[in-house]
């Protein structure tokens, strides 16, 4: 009887032992799946278009941060197109994707692409350009101040023309949300200037659609110069169509008559401006939007309260700046 009680105690510690080997592994089995999963993540992200630099840094910075904070990122181009982008959504949502970010083509229309992602469970998040409708729901937009960077680009043009007021330019891409804003913030320091007592008038004789690239931008301006030969200055929403801008007044012969204000600070606007070809931009910061869209997500990931909207101030950059700026390659 004493044989077989020690017998039973020996096979009650071996099973113990047994179990207790058989746990660990699957304790950290588990723990392995846990972390395989958040390290695979998958982060949708359709830009605006890719052609523009500025895009390509926020993408570029949301692939690296999303690295770092154990997501995929997977980058497309909406090429500006809708229809395209709504497509490139609803493939993220085939994927699973855990969350998607756009730069909206049409701040209105893509809303129809954002409520099927909510329908799918997926949080999206916008950076840049707002989605401006009711039909679907973003966790957060991450932006420049786009009306304030507007005032600023305003206040440039009164310090350059205020004093002889004259006929300005508007290049515009009025489908996007922050083009809007910007045009309005310039558009509401011109009001002002244009109130006080014995002020010369600056007048926006015309503003067409430059869709934010250089193509478009040029033909824009071309046709304002033809429309009003004496026009004072032009204002572009970014630098691809200031760009196109400054090759059409070459083009007319009225390179050194009309001064451009762009807007955004890419390198090749900075350039431009360092070289005396654009006035001076009220420039963003692509790289502070991109990683802030990640460090956004992953609060949302935690649980954490993500505020609806943060907005990013720009500054004005003049040939002053570029002429200290890093970045620009100065001539010996």
């Amino acid at each position: 009887m004493k044989n077989q009680t020690v017998g039973l105690i020996l096979l009650l510690l071996l099973a113990g032992c047994n179990s207790s080997e058989q746990s660990t592994p699957a304790a950290a089995t588990d723990g392995a799946s846990s972390s395989e999963a958040a390290a695979t993540k998958k982060i949708g992200f359709s830009a605006l278009t890719l052609t523009n630099p500025f895009f390509k840094i926020i993408a570029d910075t949301m692939v690296a941060a999303g690295t770092e904070a154990g997501y995929e990122v997977i980058v497309v181009s909406g090429d500006q197109d809708v229809n395209r982008q709504t497509a490139q959504i609803e493939d993220f949502i085939v994927q699973g994707v855990s969350a998607i970010v756009l730069n909206p083509c049409d701040s209105k229309a893509v809303g129809t692409a954002i409520r099927k992602a909510n329908e799918a469970g997926i949080p999206v998040f916008t950076n840049d350009i707002r989605y401006d409708g009711d039909e679907g729901t973003v966790v957060c937009h991450i932006a420049t101040d786009n009306y304030q960077g507007g005032r600023l680009a305003g206040e440039a043009m009164v310090k350059l023309i205020g004093e002889s007021g004259g006929k300005v330019a508007i290049i515009d891409y009025p489908d996007v949300e922050s083009c809007q804003l910007r045009v309005k913030g310039f558009q509401d320091i011109l009001d002002q200037h244009n109130k006080q007592d014995g002020a010369a008038q600056i007048e926006v004789a015309v503003a067409l659609n430059g869709r934010g690239a250089r193509d478009a931008g040029h033909a824009a301006a071309r046709d304002a110069v033809q429309a009003h030969p004496d026009l004072a200055a032009i204002f572009a929403i970014n630098d691809p169509s200031a760009l196109g801008a400054r090759v059409a007044l070459e083009d007319a012969g009225k390179a050194d008559q009309v001064p451009i204000i762009g807007f955004d600070g890419a390198i090749e606007g900075k350039q431009a401006i360092l070289d005396g070809k654009i006035v001076c931009d009220p420039i963003q910061f692509p790289d502070q939007m991109g990683s802030m869209t990640i460090e956004m997500i992953t609060k949302y990931f935690d649980g954490d309260d993500v505020e609806e909207v943060i907005l990013i101030e720009s500054a004005l950059y003049y040939k002053e700046d570029a002429e200290k700026d890093p970045a620009l390659k100065q001539e010996e």
